[in-house]
């Protein structure tokens, strides 16, 4: 028990000690007590310890240790009650003594001179009688050896120790007050660290010296490791006192400050509470001290500080990345799951999603106006145009929107929430909810159009690394889509588009983009689409093996039509979506071309069926395109002189039908929507689309119309422009609305009436598979396996289900088992 004392060898004294000669108890007692009187007034330089050493000795050595033992307690006893507790009771001021929860005095400094005056009595006091009692127990090293262990009594040592809790500490304040010193100890040092708290200075070292003392001495004679006076009499108050502050603290912050500077107040509570146990209590009390700091500042509060109006959603509205930083670490002190901050999380980015999708609805169903200068239904067409248009900006806003979204929500899991990975998943969890809200269903064809528009020209003049970011931003929006095969359906469609009319910008980039949804998606979804390049490639060749026959055919016709041609598989090309809208018009006969195209057309056909038997070729006239070269009346120069007009004009497949039908009339024949439709059998919708494009445009106005309005009519009529004037030599001449557009709302039921067909075979197949492999299976049974088995491509409902297993029970590839408890089914080779 004595601090810094080693194990020494006792010596027995030089001179004979074992004559047999009596001693004076009595006498050398006197000698010894007054030699303890000078070590305890200070006064010991003249004293010889091997001579109390000796006396000592003797006593033990003739059998008078008890007594010796029980004369050293009674001199303790009677040195602390008789002279240090006066000098510790005479630092017992009045304003000490006054209260003992403020510990009197009417001003903070007062309480603190006061205090400290008190800490420090005691501690000198608690100093001296240690090394005192470190003197004393060298004189009587011997007995601690032999009788101390004989008789399995403390060491003089120890016991001198317990004296001193026993008559200094727990002796009262004064004779008329109940209280003790021990219990005024504890709240002299609660109030200075409440001073602390409060930001004013106090002694550390001098309060670390009394909690040394505290957890020196122990609470019973046991003497257990959780007996301590300080774990017994100081811990628990201090832990009592400091629960009562900051649950009141917390409720003034909630109160008067923001989420913000709450957390930042919670956080620096928690580390100045683990430097006090470092610098003046003890380091074991840290974590408790810690769990009452985090139950009372976080864990009671989080709730209310989340929810606040300076909270979780006005920290990400005004990106406090530093402030979500605090409340995330905050909250996983209390909360492994970290759930409050979870819920406020999803729900903004919810809320934030839906707000995206309603802007989206609402832009996409905002009138066009049409300008105040047209009369009657004249601005109808481009109203409509228009409206297209503004839909197809809305989608790509939209993309863009959730894109930024995402961004935003990843700076803020990188930043303020340390990549933390179950919040990862709470936020993919929440994008899916709004991707895919039922109020939303356009999601999967907005990001196919946003895909078409960097495909389409987003993605000139970038580099390959701002390429692949851009290719990545889509494939994360495609993870969230439940509905995959709808996806892929709508790109397909547009992909068709950009391959037919040589609208992408580079093929290397597509197959790129197709690569990485393998990865993500599986072969399965990609198979079609690899397939769609093959023809196209297949189509390069044959384009080239057809030039090299007719080359082979004799001498070049200056005047031979150049033929380009792509062949594709009906089953892999979503040809549907290609036509004018009506699908009635799509079945009629095939378009009327002039007799040069017609030659050529059947020379393809032939020479195709020479390599490919069997197969018959359907031509798509509305897909093509053609280049044609024009010639326009003379007009005079500036010079004089007159020049004839020359361009080289670009144009759908139709519009060339259209144009090549008035060289076949003399000069200024008008010709009507009607007799132009019974000449080329063009289907309705297209032919208007390409009068439009050739009559009505500003820019490319080869005919002329009669009446000048922007709508087609049956009874209009149309004649060469022999006056047009165009500002370069190369025109195009674009189809109205031709480019990959948001579908109406008719289309759109259209698509997910082919989806819903598309899935019934695939619920089926599905159905069929795990029947095969499993021979009988409950319903239940059944319906989970096969929402596993497709939940990669789309969520499918469980009455449509049901529907195909009826089915193909119908067809005999399943039946019911009869007299069982549950509904169950058995597969029918």
């Amino acid at each position: 028990m004595i601090a810094g004392r080693g194990r020494q060898r006792i010596k027995p004294p030089r001179r004979g000690l074992h004559g047999g000669t009596d001693i004076d108890f009595e006498d050398t007692w006197g000698t010894i007590a007054s030699a303890f009187r000078e070590i305890h007034t200070k006064n010991a330089s003249r004293l010889s310890y091997e001579e109390l050493y000796r006396h000592a000795y003797k006593i033990v050595l003739k059998k008078k240790g008890d007594e010796l033992y029980k004369r050293v307690s009674e001199f303790e006893h009677d040195w602390l009650r008789n002279e240090v507790r006066g000098s510790i009771q005479a630092l017992f001021s009045p304003s000490l003594l006054a209260n003992t929860q403020s510990l009197g005095g009417k001003t903070t400094n007062e309480r603190r001179v006061a205090g400290e005056k008190f800490l420090k009595g005691l501690k000198q006091a608690w100093g001296d009688h240690q090394v005192c009692m470190s003197m004393l127990a060298d004189v009587l090293m011997y007995m601690d050896r032999v009788y101390c262990q004989d008789q399995r009594v403390p060491s003089i040592y120890t016991a001198a120790m317990v004296l001193f809790r026993d008559d200094i500490l727990n002796s009262p304040t004064s004779d008329d007050d109940g209280r003790v010193v021990l219990g005024l100890l504890n709240h002299v040092i609660l109030n200075q660290i409440q001073m602390e708290r409060d930001g004013e200075v106090i002694d550390k070292h001098l309060i670390k010296s009394c909690v040394y003392m505290l957890e020196s001495l122990y609470d019973d004679e046991m003497e257990a490791e959780e007996q301590r006076l300080y774990t017994m009499s100081f811990e628990q108050a201090y832990l009592d006192t400091s629960r009562d502050f900051y649950r009141k603290e917390a409720e003034d912050q909630l109160r008067e400050s923001d989420a913000g500077s709450y957390c930042r107040k919670a956080r620096r509570r928690i580390y100045e509470e683990e430097e006090r146990c470092k610098s003046t209590l003890l380091e074991s009390t840290a974590p408790k001290i810690q769990k009452v700091v985090e139950d009372e500042l976080i864990k009671s509060r989080i709730r209310e500080l989340v929810d606040m109006d300076s909270g979780v959603r006005f920290m990400i509205d005004n990106d406090r990345l530093d402030e979500l930083n605090l409340i995330f670490d905050l909250n996983a002190r209390v909360d492994d799951k970290k759930a409050e901050l979870t819920r406020a999380l999803q729900k903004r980015i919810v809320d934030m999603g839906t707000d995206i999708n309603d802007a989206a609805i609402t832009a996409s169903q905002a009138p066009a106006a049409a300008p105040a200068s047209e009369a009657g239904d004249k601005g109808k067409a481009p109203v409509q145009e228009k409206s297209q248009n503004q839909q197809t900006v809305a989608a790509i806003k939209w993309v863009e929107d959730v894109l930024q979204l995402k961004d935003k929500f990843d700076t803020i899991w990188k930043v303020s929430f340390d990549e933390d990975q179950p919040l990862q998943t709470a936020l993919t969890r929440s994008f899916a909810d709004f991707i895919n809200s039922t109020t939303f269903p356009r999601s999967s064809e907005y990001i196919s159009l946003f895909i078409d528009e960097n495909m389409k020209k987003g993605i000139k003049g970038k580099t390959e690394t701002e390429v692949d970011l851009v290719l990545d931003k889509a494939i994360i929006l495609l993870r969230y889509i439940q509905d995959k095969d709808l996806f892929e359906r709508y790109y397909k469609k547009h992909l068709c588009r950009r391959l037919l009319m040589n609208k992408s910008i580079s093929n290397d980039v597509e197959k790129h983009m197709i690569s990485k949804m393998k990865i993500e998606l599986g072969n399965n979804f990609t198979t079609k689409l690899e397939s769609m390049f093959k023809d196209m490639t297949i189509s390069e060749e044959l384009t080239a093996g057809f030039k090299k026959h007719v080359a082979g055919l004799g001498e070049k016709d200056p005047k031979r039509i150049e033929l380009a041609i792509s062949v594709l598989t009906s089953m892999t090309w979503p040809l549907e979506t290609m036509g004018s809208g009506d699908e009635e018009e799509s079945k009629r006969q095939q378009c009327n071309f002039p007799p040069a195209i017609d030659r050529i057309k059947r020379g393809f056909e032939k020479f195709y069926n020479e390599k490919h038997s069997g197969r018959k070729l359907t031509w798509l006239a509305h897909m093509g395109s053609a280049d044609l070269k024009a010639t326009f009346p003379k007009v005079p120069q500036k010079d004089g002189t007159f020049k004839e007009r020359r361009h080289d004009l670009n144009v759908p497949t139709y519009s060339m039908v259209i144009l090549l039908l008035f060289n076949e009339v003399p000069a200024g024949t008008r010709l009507t929507f009607e007799e132009i439709q019974a000449e080329t059998n063009i289907p309705h919708n297209d032919l208007v689309r390409n009068l439009q494009s050739l009559a009505v445009a500003p820019k490319t106005r080869i005919l002329v119309k009669e009446p000048m309005t922007k709508d087609v009519k049956a009874t209009d009529r149309f004649s060469f422009n022999e006056g047009f004037q165009g500002k370069t030599i190369k025109i195009k001449v674009g189809l109205v609305a031709a480019g990959n557009k948001v579908e109406n709302d008719r289309e759109r039921r259209e698509t997910e009436k082919k989806n819903d067909d598309s899935r019934a075979f695939c619920i089926e197949a599905a159905v069929v598979r795990i029947m095969k492999q499993r021979k009988e299976l409950s319903h239940q049974q059944l319906v989970i396996e096969t929402l596993n088995q497709l939940v990669a491509q789309f969520k499918p409902e469980v009455p449509m289900i049901k529907k195909r297993i009826e089915s193909l029970i119908e067809r005999e590839y399943l039946e019911r088992i009869e007299d069982t408890k549950v509904d169950s089914y058995r597969y029918l080779a």
